[in-house]
């Protein structure tokens, strides 16, 4: 007889799908709110982006252990919300891809010397065949990766945390007392950071139970933050605040946060780890959000698993954020700021719908309930509609903008 998986297995499944567009995107979202307020946003979002999930397990609770998102939601809360949900899950994806696909370029174009354009073209041809060709080859690609950026963040990290400055790390030199409000155009930003909800079907038939599954992606939240603000504070303690100023002139791209990166680390070695591991951690979540998105629209569409069926999903997957990068090549944190709008939707606002749905059947107070009863669905949708409310305001140009 097999034995139940175990609950670190899960907890990395749910960090690895977490971890990727935060990374590279928070630190130039937090520059404004800096180290006190970034870690207070991005603590307040994963405890929020948790229960969350735990909503969805308590609504999938009353379905076979196969169910997915799509058929849940369709069941309990209508087609008109479903076809909205899917929507809003094709568009983060697309969103996602577009920002990776813009920021690799962005990075190849240096490193190869030709146009980012021709860059990101290259990008998408090589890479996405592993998603064409198949889940196994997009797994053995990921392990590689991750052990690539296990190794190249450790010692890209350690030589930064080695060399924090707390002048720089909490300011000191420049003290201001507006930094609070600039937390809140970081949030679409950490919201996206914790985008895991459609892996919790995976997770609970994964377990075959919600109790294990709350527990691993409890896990896997709570190791996503703590990489997170290892990252952030590594940052913040070597690149002062006013040195954000020309990464975030040019929205944030990842590459322009690496070359002020490497204008104030001393050692050659550590600026070269923490290139290797950004380049590594856009290379996996490409291809980790690119088979998420592929397999949601062979589903959606219903194409089938033949080389047409499987190009086709390619198509639909790749060539729109292919071309949108050619076409508006946005800054890195500016797209991400769009997916995590949009992914308030299904990371909050449907988990916390499905859970009050759940409540409100005759078993519903039967088996697994996440926390915090009537309260906190209500709490769940005031983040979710804040959140975007602020991306908004934000683009709007309502919000304090930090500009270095």
């Amino acid at each position: 007889m097999k034995g139940t998986p175990s609950l670190l297995g899960g907890s990395c499944i749910i960090a690895s799908v977490c971890v990727g567009a935060g990374m590279l995107g928070l630190p130039s979202a937090g520059a404004g709110a800096w180290t006190t307020w970034s870690v207070i946003a991005i603590t307040l979002t994963m405890a929020i982006m948790t229960i969350s999930g735990w909503m969805l397990l308590e609504a999938f609770k009353h379905y076979d252990l196969k169910v997915s998102f799509n058929t849940v939601t369709k069941d309990m809360l209508g087609s008109k919300i479903n076809g909205l949900n899917n929507i809003t899950v094709y568009f983060v994806g697309g969103i996602l891809l577009y920002a990776y696909i813009t920021s690799s370029g962005l990075i190849l174009q240096g490193m190869l010397g030709i146009s980012s354009q021709l860059a990101s073209i290259l990008f998408v041809l090589i890479f996405s065949t592993f998603v064409w060709h198949s889940t196994r080859a997009v797994d053995r690609i990921s392990v590689v990766l991750i052990a690539f950026m296990i190794l190249s963040f450790v010692f890209g990290v350690s030589g930064l945390a080695l060399n924090i400055d707390m002048s720089v790390l909490f300011d000191s030199v420049n003290k201001q007392s507006s930094y609070a409000p600039y937390a809140m155009a970081m949030l679409p930003v950490a919201l996206t950071s914790f985008g895991y909800h459609h892996s919790v079907s995976s997770m609970r038939a994964y377990y075959g139970e919600e109790r294990r599954a709350k527990y691993a992606i409890l896990g896997g939240t709570i190791i996503a933050l703590a990489l997170y603000l290892l990252w952030m504070l590594s940052i913040y303690g070597n690149l002062p605040r006013a040195k954000f100023g020309p990464v975030i002139e040019q929205g944030g791209n990842v590459d322009v946060l690496l070359s002020a990166l490497g204008s104030v680390i001393a050692s050659e070695k550590v600026a070269n780890a923490i290139n290797s591991f950004s380049m590594a951690a856009l290379l996996s979540s490409f291809i980790g959000v690119g088979l998420g998105v592929f397999d949601f629209i062979a589903d959606l569409f219903k194409f089938d698993d033949t080389k047409q069926g499987r190009t086709k999903s390619w198509a639909v997957t790749f060539l729109p954020p292919l071309i949108m990068s050619l076409l508006f090549p946005f800054g890195f944190v500016i797209a991400i700021g769009y997916a995590g709008a949009a992914a308030t939707v299904w990371a909050c606002i449907i988990p916390a719908l499905l859970a009050y749905k759940s409540r409100a059947r005759k078993d519903g107070a039967e088996g697994f309930m996440a926390p915090g009863g009537n309260g906190m669905i209500v709490a769940v949708i005031i983040f979710g509609v804040l959140t975007a409310v602020f991306h908004i305001l934000s683009m709007l140009g309502m919000l304090p903008a930090f500009l270095g």
